[in-house]
């Protein structure tokens, strides 16, 4: 399956206004997949005038008809989620297994929000005086602006087009420029499904700076949805208050793992795979700090790089392997700048540490003797390196666990009493107790602190795409 490779603007694929094309790169050879066109601010903002002139019909469609063609996209996604997965594994890198289990979840959220659709309520009650009758009802917030990274190039686009969709919102959407060939194809589906044109449009500036800053400076623009990095994240709040747009805000995080006295090791070993390999390590849920009690930090140690050496690494279009490249050379190696410098300041390589020539592949990298505050501990990874610190007493675990600017994920493992406990006393928006992997589009997905703003997913993540209109009525 081919993805189209230009823009989708008013309902046609159509190349940039001044013909500019940028190259997209297979990251397990170099080799060069496709030429995508690169939008202009002009191309940016015909978008928006798109989404704008589309947005009235939309939001007066009755949700049962935006139901039926999300559910349609859940279909035909389902139905074609191999070549789906295909698309992903050749443009950003990821091994097989975890573009097809991607693959999955993005579809998930067209059925989960096709059903939240026709389920959005309001309000209606006398005032306490009783003089009025107040209604309360919650309409589509308007033209949206959807932001997302490379890291799973098709959840992220579908975990904000389905709720905006679903509220009655026209959108623009704006995908990583190492991974356009993913949202392409689900606007394709979209669009073969039946959705309006101009209800979902498609862009991809080269650089994204300044077309972003001209949409979100746009009348027409309501609603920013971004997911990427705080650093970006804090520059696009920022824009968006020149013209006061509604911001969600999906950050980085840096996620503590931590191991209480007496837990199951089986079962933490296990689970701290799942959280730090998902996605090759490449996701802002992976287990990025792992805190382990000293009582069975050696035996964990061990048993991880046990674990990680039996990874196979290879390009993820060989489904035989379980660790696919990076997604661009760049990543790579600030990957292993991360792991050198680590080694440096008196961190044990006790496993990888190896950049491959011939790709984006960096090794499987387990590194012990960690120093908390240390600079590998205090950035968002973001690949296959597990870097481990001990600790003595739980308190102190906890403090570290909160000591950082980041608040979106924590895992926990130990016994469920004990468990429950620190989870509750961990500052993030969501953590997982003796489980590696916590994402459902049925749960409110986001973080606090610098990790974001809003939450996406379950119920909670149509109303980022809504906003309350109070109507009094004379008694």
């Amino acid at each position: 399956m081919i993805s189209p490779h230009d823009l989708f603007i008013g309902g046609q694929w159509r190349p940039a206004s001044d013909g500019r094309r940028f190259a997209v790169h297979d990251p397990a050879d170099g080799s060069e997949l496709a030429q995508f066109a690169a939008a202009t601010e002009a191309d940016c903002l015909a978008a928006v005038d798109a989404a704008a002139d589309a947005l009235a019909g939309w939001s007066a469609t009755p949700p049962r008809q935006r139901s039926e063609l999300l559910r349609a996209c859940f279909d035909v996604l389902t139905a074609e989620r191999e070549e789906f997965a295909g698309i992903i594994v050749a443009e950003n890198g990821k091994a097989y297994a975890d573009a097809l289990g991607e693959a999955t979840y993005a579809a998930e959220f067209f059925r989960w929000f096709a059903e939240e659709a026709v389920r959005i309520g309001g309000d209606f009650r006398l005032s306490p005086s009783g003089d009025k009758t107040i209604v309360v009802r919650r309409d589509p917030i308007g033209v949206s602006v959807l932001v997302t990274p490379w890291n799973f190039p098709a959840a992220m686009a579908t975990r904000k087009i389905a709720p905006a969709l679903a509220a009655g919102c026209s959108v623009v959407l704006k995908p990583a420029s190492q991974t356009p060939l993913t949202a392409a194809y689900v606007v394709d589906v979209l669009r073969r499904v039946g959705v309006p044109a101009g209800v979902v449009n498609l862009v991809t500036p080269v650089p994204a700076g300044p077309a972003v800053s001209a949409m979100l400076h746009h009348p027409a623009v309501r609603k920013l949805s971004f997911t990427g990095s705080t650093e970006v994240g804090r520059v696009l709040l920022r824009e968006a208050a020149d013209q006061v747009v509604s911001s969600s805000m999906e950050l980085g995080g840096n996620a503590p793992f931590v191991v209480l006295p007496g837990a199951d090791l089986d079962a933490a070993v296990e689970g701290a795979m799942i959280a730090k390999m998902r996605n090759g390590g490449s996701a802002c849920t992976a287990a990025n700090r792992f805190y382990v009690h000293d009582s069975l930090v050696e035996e964990f140690s061990a048993r991880m790089t046990v674990a990680m050496k039996g990874l196979a690494m290879g390009p993820g279009a060989d489904r035989s392997n379980d660790l696919g490249a990076l997604v661009s050379p760049e990543e790579r190696d600030k990957v292993a700048g991360l792991v050198d410098r680590a080694v440096a300041e008196g961190a044990e390589l006790a496993l990888g540490g190896e950049s491959s020539e011939a790709g984006a592949f960096y090794s499987p990298t387990v590194l012990t003797g960690v120093r908390h505050g240390s600079e590998i501990n205090q950035t968002e990874i973001f690949g296959p390196v597990t870097a481990i610190v001990s600790f003595t007493e739980v308190d102190d675990a906890i403090t570290m666990a909160n000591d950082t600017i980041y608040g979106l994920i924590a895992y926990v493992y130990g016994d469920p009493a004990q468990a429950l406990g620190v989870a509750q006393r961990i500052d993030a928006g969501m953590v997982a107790v003796n489980r590696g992997v916590l994402s459902d589009p049925a749960a409110p997905f986001g973080g606090t602190k610098q990790s974001g703003l809003g939450r996406e997913g379950s119920s909670e993540g149509i109303l980022e795409f809504l906003e309350e209109k109070y109507i009094g009525i004379e008694v």
